[in-house]
C-alpha cells in the first residue's frame, strides 16, 4: 500500500484523507465558477457565452462529481499495477460523467475537468513530492491507454477541434505534464500575488495566461480559428497593459468579453486548467492571502 502525503488530513485515518482530496477538488471547481468577471464564461454575473448554463448547475455538477474523485484517489491507493489503476480511473471517470449529465440533464458542464483533475488526484496521492513530480505521474497516467476506449464510437466536440484544426486536445495536454499549468498559470498566479492583487485578480490573470497559449478546443469548435485568435491576443493583451488589477487591464478585460461573446467563443478549457491549477495551488500552499478554507 502506498504511504500518503504527509499534508493531508490524519495520519492512521486513510478515509479522512481521501476525503480531503476528494474536497479539495470540489473547493477548485467552486472557485472556478464563482470567480468574476471571467470573460465570456460561466460566473457569479451570468452564463457568458453558455445560453444553457449557469452557476448554479455549474456548482451542482461539481458536487455531483465529487464522491467519484474519492473513489479514484482510493483507486490509486490500494489498486495494483498501473494498467489496472489506468482501467479502474478510466471507469470511474465514465461513470462520473454519466451522474453529470444526469445532474444536469444532459449539458456536458465537467467533462474535460473529470479528465483533468482525476489524473491529479490519482497522482497525488503517492507523488507528492513536489508540483513536478505530481505533474510528471500525472503525465505518465494519462499517456496509459484505456483498455475500453475502443468502445467510443462518436467523437466529442474537443476530438473534433483536434482533428480538424491539427491542435492538441485534453489528452495531449495531460500526456505532456500540462505545460499551460506549470509554465503560465501558476507563474502568473504566484507572481500575481507577489505584486500584492487581489486574489481573484491572481486568479483571473492565471486564467488569462493559459487562455493566452491554450489552443482552446471549445473556443475551436464554437467559434473557429478567429475565436482562437481573438481569445489569445485578447488575453495577452490585458496582462500586457498589467493584468486585471490595474485600470488599464480592466478595460482589455471588458474588449476581450466583447469580442468572445460576439463570437460566442466560451474558454472552457482554460477555465478547466484554471481549476486544476487551484487544485495544484492548494495542495502546495499553506498560506494564500484572502482564502477561506
Amino acid at each position: 500500500m502506498s504511504k500518503l502525503n504527509p499534508w493531508l488530513v490524519g495520519s492512521d485515518t486513510t478515509p479522512v484523507s481521501l476525503t480531503y482530496l476528494a474536497e479539495s477538488v470540489t473547493w477548485a471547481l467552486e472557485q472556478e465558477a464563482r470567480l468574476s468577471p471571467k470573460p465570456a464564461l460561466v460566473d457569479s454575473r451570468g452564463a457568458g457565452a453558455h445560453k444553457d448554463m449557469h452557476l448554479a448547475l455549474m456548482l451542482a455538477s461539481a458536487e455531483t462529481l465529487e464522491p467519484y474523485f474519492f473513489s479514484m484517489a482510493e483507486a490509486a491507493l490500494i489498486q495494483g499495477p498501473d494498467e489496472e489503476l489506468r482501467a479502474k480511473i478510466g471507469l470511474i471517470g465514465r461513470e462520473a460523467e454519466a451522474a453529470m449529465l444526469v445532474t444536469t440533464q444532459g449539458i456536458n458542464t465537467h467533462r474535460g475537468a473529470i479528465w483533468a483533475m482525476g489524473l491529479l488526484v490519482v497522482a497525488s496521492v503517492t507523488h507528492y513530492e513536489n508540483i513536478d513530480c505530481l505533474l510528471s505521474r500525472a503525465a505518465e497516467i494519462a499517456s496509459m491507454p484505456d483498455p475500453a476506449i475502443n468502445l467510443r464510437r462518436t467523437l466529442s466536440k474537443g476530438q473534433k477541434a483536434c482533428r480538424d484544426y491539427n491542435v492538441s486536445g485534453a489528452r495531449e495536454q495531460a500526456q505532456q505534464g500540462f505545460p499551460h499549468i506549470k509554465y503560465h498559470a501558476l507563474p502568473a498566479l504566484n507572481q500575481s500575488r507577489a505584486m500584492g492583487d487581489t486574489e481573484s485578480s491572481a486568479r483571473l490573470n492565471s486564467l488569462l495566461a493559459i487562455m493566452s497559449y491554450i489552443d482552446d478546443t471549445c473556443v475551436l469548435s464554437r467559434s473557429g480559428i478567429t475565436g482562437l485568435k481573438a481569445m489569445q491576443r485578447g488575453a495577452a493583451a490585458v496582462l500586457t497593459a498589467g493584468g486585471c488589477n490595474t485600470f488599464a487591464g480592466r478595460g482589455q478585460l471588458r474588449q476581450l468579453e466583447r469580442d468572445l461573446l460576439a463570437l460566442n467563443a466560451s474558454a472552457g478549457g482554460a477555465a478547466d486548467l484554471l481549476a486544476a491549477t487551484l487544485f495544484i495551488d492548494r495542495l502546495f500552499s499553506r498560506d494564500i492571502p484572502n482564502n477561506k478554507y
